[in-house]
């Protein structure tokens, strides 16, 4: 476990210090994938993704039902 922690702080540090030494144009960019990232799957999946299966179904076995009718279901 203390190796998997070392690991992990050696991966967490080595990027912490290439951040660290971007460029001012290096680091806007990131800056400006962070935020569309952000808008993607934060703000759009609000607005354009609803939960269906929670709105339709009450129970979860119903909703295991419904996805394994339609991953099942032939096109003929």
């Amino acid at each position: 476990m203390k190796t998997i922690l070392s690991a992990a702080s050696k991966v967490l540090r080595f990027y912490y210090e290439g951040f660290r030494d971007l460029s001012w144009w290096g680091r806007r960019v990131w800056v400006i994938i962070i935020i569309k990232l952000f808008i993607m799957f934060a703000i759009l999946r609000l607005f354009f993704f609803p939960d269906f299966l929670r709105k339709e179904f009450s129970t979860d076995e119903q909703r295991s039902e419904y996805v394994i009718e339609q991953l099942i279901k032939s096109n003929n």
